[in-house]
């Protein structure tokens, strides 16, 4: 990435999530007083004073310990340590020194990357002298904050900014992902299968990654950000706080994306819970992929079994007719690199403009082949119309009656409309009005 990366480590429950939360202003990771919330490298985007840089979130580390979780995580933080331009290594000025801070303090000093010690939770700066307990760990001189209410956050941003080397900020557009699906469907094998590297922390208990995390790639001219999501639960099994806030980070990945993939196990196909999701990401104008992962599983499978899966889905959902279908397996990574060629093309679809000639030519080609319904002495006629927006598509027809065009007859706008331009995956919006009302 052309924007220099920081990487916030630290042992668990010093308060690394809220000082990366202040510092993206707003709460972008999960916090929570329950140590081990965050186990992934979260992405996100900082900017203090015009200067902009990528922020890493990292799981809580405990360097000797064997359990998996921590073990998976160790790892993951090892990552983000290598690939950061600047390390914030967050310690906690309330509990005081412990060992474990020597510890990483270790690890860190063999990495040879720039180190800025933070000593969280110093809620009176003037009168605390906890920073003094940690200049033993040899790291430079310590930086005291207090990140839950705010206080030093604007000296420890400048100091990040100081420490910062130069970098570029200009990168292109990417195109937004949220990856979405209920839990344990693969959603961060196929990002991991795309990036190449274990990105995310994968085990087979369901419900692993619990927020929502960031994940950069660049292929030729295109760049993507996939938004890998806590898997989707029912609202009546979300009990605990961290899944609350988990689920509504799915909800909140989808407002973000512009298209959405919406990872299905094969095995136990798409569920009423997976269809909500479709259909709230239909509705709000995000492109949509059906991933259909696992495929390598499905047993006495032939060539008509997608397609008679998808026919049964799409009677229960018609607007799944419009949506691309992909059968992949994370596994053995079968047609997984087909899913950058089918974002890209949902993408483009999304973002199509008509221009206002040829919307006219088909919309009377679609009159002259059935007229809208009629009702006796009042006449509906549709006299022309254009392409008012995109992202998702949206097109004007002006009418003399537009209250009264029937639903069936919207529905067969909408098909032809798709039969000339396609939009596959993405939603196509019609909005009938008068000459009156023309804005």
């Amino acid at each position: 990435m052309s924007q220099p990366t920081v990487a916030i480590v630290g042992r668990p429950n010093v308060g690394k999530s809220t000082l990366f939360n202040r510092i993206q202003g707003g709460r972008k990771a999960i916090v929570s007083a329950e140590a081990g919330t965050t186990r992934d490298r979260h992405f996100g985007e900082g900017e203090w004073n015009g200067r902009k840089f990528w922020l890493v979130d990292t799981g809580g580390l405990v360097p000797d310990s064997h359990a998996p979780m921590d073990q998976a995580i160790r790892q993951q933080v090892e990552t983000a340590v290598d690939e950061a331009d600047l390390i914030l290594f967050v310690v906690d000025g309330k509990a005081g020194f412990h060992p474990i801070d020597g510890a990483i303090a270790e690890r860190l000093r063999k990495s040879r990357r720039p180190v800025l010690v933070v000593v969280n939770k110093l809620d009176d700066l003037e009168k605390a002298t906890a920073q003094h307990d940690f200049y033993g760990l040899g790291l430079g001189e310590p930086l005291g904050t207090s990140a839950g209410v705010g206080k030093g956050s604007g000296d420890v941003l400048d100091k990040i900014v100081a420490m910062l080397p130069e970098g570029e900020d200009d990168a292109p557009e990417s195109i937004k992902v949220a990856v979405v699906g209920r839990p344990n469907a693969g959603k961060s094998s196929i990002i991991n299968k795309l990036l190449g590297e274990n990105r995310h922390v994968v085990a087979p208990e369901a419900g692993t990654t619990r927020d929502a995390i960031d994940s950069h790639l660049q292929e030729g001219s295109l760049k993507y950000t996939f938004i890998d999501t806590a898997g989707l639960r029912r609202r009546a099994k979300v009990n605990e706080d961290i899944e609350f806030y988990s689920t509504l980070r799915t909800e909140r990945a989808i407002e973000r994306a512009s298209v959405c993939v919406l990872v299905v196990d094969a095995k136990l196909g798409l569920h009423n819970q997976d269809l909500r999701i479709a259909t709230q990401a239909w509705e709000q104008g995000c492109g949509l992929i059906i991933l259909v992962n696992k495929w390598d599983l499905v047993e006495e499978k032939d060539t008509n079994t997608a397609v008679r899966g998808e026919k049964l889905l799409i009677e229960k959902a018609p607007f799944l007719e419009w949506v691309p279908f992909l059968y992949v397996s994370a596994l053995t990574g079968q047609r997984v690199r087909k899913l950058l060629d089918v974002i890209g093309e949902v993408a483009e679809q999304r973002e199509k403009r008509i221009p206002t000639a040829e919307v006219n030519k088909v919309l009377g080609e679609l009159l002259d082949r059935n007229s809208p319904p009629q009702k006796a002495g009042e006449e509906v006629k549709l006299l022309y119309a254009s392409q008012i927006g995109t992202a998702p598509p949206e097109f004007a027809i002006v009418s003399n009656r537009p209250l009264d065009i029937h639903e069936s007859y919207q529905r067969y706008l909408v098909r032809g409309f798709r039969d000339a331009w396609s939009f596959k995956g993405a939603p196509l919006r019609l909005k009938f009005t008068s000459r009156s009302s023309r804005r």
